[in-house]
């Protein structure tokens, strides 16, 4: 009897054990559940549906955006921001594919030095499971020392939760989130928390911003200081940001408790946008709590929805401008000119008002003509700022800096002509034989030495393909008539109009 206990208790031993250790090597998995489910949002999922299919009814249609790297969306319940957040996911394709969505929101109910990540199970919304990257969460907790996974900041958090709905019934495909929430009030620390993110800033990943703008004061000066803002915003610079944000608390208006409740999240991704002269910001969409029928226009909240889109690079088959793309080119360069011959100055351009097109990385040259008689002529081939700009830097450089003529004196202003050439990247050719006379403008380069013939130039002379290449040799790049023969040498195209075409 005796032994057959023991052999009892030893059955016992093995089925218990396994049991009492299994919990201690079993991280436990818990789900986000919706905190404001029922308050900011429905927490039916068909009612929910159906207000989701109404904002985006109401939303500002998608653009030729293809590739979107972060967007701004607010925050508050649908009700008063919903369709402004709608516009901002309705610049995202449905079909596109991310492979992570980090949301980053500021945090309304504690405050830490840092960010938390949360990484211990998926988010829920009323539409289902939203599953978390847990390898890039514990990648980034596990390497900096400001990342944390603080359960109570993610707990009653409603910044990131009311992004997801639009996420999920948005977008197509399958996706996984990172859901940072700040806790700093620290500039330093939101560069710190920038840097760490930065490698993630790629065409495999989207940020969402999660802010609304301006708190508590009347309809129209929201409006007023909700502008400075997104400007600022607009501009990817931080500092610009910073002293914004200052400016507006030092105005006194009343009511105004803060102009970007969100400001730690949107600095963040300044931080990580300022260099990166390939990604462009857009405004999408304002509104404030007042344009809801039953808002109090005393007091608003001020929403926007706004886009940081990388340009993609361009491809001179498809490149194009329109006549009021044109025109407007020719506007700038017109201003720029005024100015700078009256007040040294150039004019400040607002992107807002730019297509795509005109914000291309895109180089130019710009011709100044006096009573029909050319007056200067510089331009640029490469193609590292946006058109506009190097419209405008070609501008001012034709007006002054043009070696073979003296600057432009403000009386021959209303007699000068301008002519702008868009160019195409340029082409390395191997043979002579690739030049279009009349299509190809020609870029010589021998050592340091270099000169070019916009395509115009063979036409108007007259040249045969070797006078062309003689002439830009021995003129233009001063390496001899015969330089051009063992000198690199490049084709470009380009997209000609001037004022008299257009203005005049």
């Amino acid at each position: 009897m005796e032994t057959l206990f023991k052999n009892i208790i030893k059955i016992l031993t093995f089925l218990i054990i396994p049991i009492l250790i299994l919990p201690i090597n079993v991280v436990s998995q818990v789900d986000r559940q919706p905190a404001v489910a029922g308050q900011f949002y429905p927490s039916d999922a068909k009612e929910l549906k159906l207000m989701l299919n109404q904002l985006f009814s109401n939303a500002v249609r998608a653009k030729t955006h293809k590739n979107i790297s972060a967007i701004i969306s607010p925050h508050a319940g649908y009700v008063y921001s919903g369709e402004v957040a709608a516009s901002a996911f309705n610049q995202l394709k449905q079909n596109v594919v991310y492979e992570n969505i980090f949301l980053i929101g500021s945090s309304h109910h504690v405050y830490f030095e840092g960010g938390s990540i949360y990484r211990n199970g998926d988010f829920i919304t009323p539409l289902g499971k939203v599953k978390i990257n847990k390898l890039i969460a514990d990648e980034l907790i596990k390497k900096y020392d400001f990342f944390y996974d603080r359960e109570d900041a993610h707990r009653f958090e409603h910044s990131i939760e009311v992004q997801i709905p639009f996420l999920q019934y948005h977008l197509s495909k399958e996706f996984k989130i990172v859901p940072i929430v700040l806790g700093t009030q620290s500039p330093s620390m939101c560069k710190k928390i920038a840097e760490a993110l930065k490698p993630y800033l790629n065409e495999k990943n989207l940020f969402v911003i999660s802010t609304d703008f301006s708190h508590y004061p009347s309809y129209e000066d929201a409006k007023i200081v909700d502008k400075a803002t997104i400007d600022a915003v607009i501009s990817k610079s931080p500092d610009k940001l910073l002293k914004v944000l200052d400016d507006n608390q030092e105005k006194g208006i009343k009511n105004l408790s803060t102009s970007l409740c969100g400001w730690s999240s949107v600095l963040v991704l300044l931080y990580m946008l300022e260099n990166e002269k390939d990604i462009i910001g857009e405004f999408v969409q304002y509104k404030n709590s007042g344009d809801v029928k039953f808002g109090d226009k005393n007091r608003v909240v001020g929403y926007s929805a706004i886009t940081f889109t990388r340009r993609e690079k361009m491809n001179k088959e498809d490149f194009n401008l329109n006549n009021e793309e044109k025109k407007k080119l020719l506007n700038i360069s017109r201003e720029t000119l005024e100015m700078f011959v009256k007040e040294n100055k150039i004019p400040d351009v607002n992107e807002n008002e730019l297509t795509e097109n005109l914000k291309q990385n895109c180089g130019a040259f710009v011709t100044l003509y006096l009573n029909k008689q050319l007056r200067g002529c510089i331009g640029r081939f490469e193609a590292n700022e946006p058109l506009y700009q190097v419209v405008q830097q070609m501008t001012v450089a034709s007006a002054s800096e043009d070696y073979r003529f003296y600057p432009v004196a403000e009386d021959e202003l209303k007699y000068i002509d301008i002519e702008i050439s868009v160019l195409t990247p340029l082409k390395k050719i191997n043979s002579i034989d690739e030049i279009q006379l009349g299509k190809n403008g020609i870029y010589i380069k021998k050592g340091f030495r270099s000169g070019t013939f916009l395509p115009k130039v063979a036409t108007e002379t007259g040249w045969t393909k070797e006078e062309f290449l003689g002439h830009c040799a021995q003129d233009k790049a001063g390496i001899g008539w015969d330089g051009w023969k063992d000198a690199e040498l490049y084709t470009y195209e380009a997209l000609v109009f001037s004022e008299k075409e257009f203005l005049k």
